[in-house]
């Protein structure tokens, strides 16, 4: 049986003395997320969820918690049955969700079967890797894009990317990201204006809302805000 890197910090979190010493060494044998080495966007997240990481700050507390009212309400105030989300991730904020029919779609092969593992039960619910040919076809009344865009630093995943997602939509683009041209220390981070992409590239695509973050960016409070917002597209 496989215990997983998290559990095993937890475990032994919990002898005393030894717990302490023993989580310092767990800091050095498994490193950080932000320590991992980068060599491309897609590396990155499989590396980071192999190593024990998890999808980030955005997708637990309150950040998720708005999240998910935010997506719940659009949902149901459009009657939207079908969802398709590239980026899933770990899942966390997936188990906040109200969605009749969801289709989660990561570029990490660990991210799917974390997935799949959380939601065995769900028959709602199901997984296929960015690199398949099934997440190449599948489509749904909603596309969205959660805190992934500003992770994608190469050019070319960037415009695959948007590209698949607006194709991906029949009614609706949901995507929750910065909207700034701004640098960032980190190497897994590229922050773009990507809503000039969709005006340049997606022009059948009308923004019809944004949703501004109530918990914006605090560089002292980096797990409780973000500097992501809510953009909602429709099909003119």
């Amino acid at each position: 049986m496989t215990t997983s890197f998290q559990n095993i910090r937890h475990v032994i979190g919990q002898i005393p003395v030894i717990g302490a010493i023993a989580k310092s060494v767990y800091r050095v044998v498994v490193p950080r997320a932000a320590k991992l080495q980068f060599a491309s966007s897609g590396q990155y997240w499989e590396d980071r969820y192999k190593h024990g990481g998890n999808s980030g700050a955005g997708s637990y507390g309150r950040l998720a918690e708005f999240k998910a009212a935010t997506i719940n309400k659009f949902v149901e105030a459009n009657n939207i049955k079908t969802i398709v989300e590239f980026g899933s991730g770990d899942g966390a904020q997936l188990e906040l969700a109200r969605y009749p029919s969801y289709t989660g779609v990561d570029v990490s092969a660990r991210a799917i079967e974390l997935c799949r593992n959380r939601f065995k039960g769900d028959s709602s619910k199901r997984f296929i890797l960015a690199s398949s040919s099934e997440a190449d076809t599948v489509v749904a009344e909603l596309a969205m894009s959660l805190d992934v865009i500003y992770h994608l630093v190469e050019d070319s995943t960037y415009e695959h990317y948007m590209a698949r997602l607006v194709a991906a939509s029949e009614k609706y683009v949901c995507v929750y990201s910065s909207n700034a041209d701004r640098t960032s220390p980190d190497k897994h981070v590229r922050h773009r204006i990507f809503t000039n992409w969709m005006r340049e590239n997606a022009p059948a695509w009308e923004l019809i809302s944004t949703v501004k973050n109530p918990f914006p960016e605090d560089p002292t409070k980096p797990d409780g805000t973000s500097w992501a917002d809510f953009y909602f597209f429709q099909k003119r």
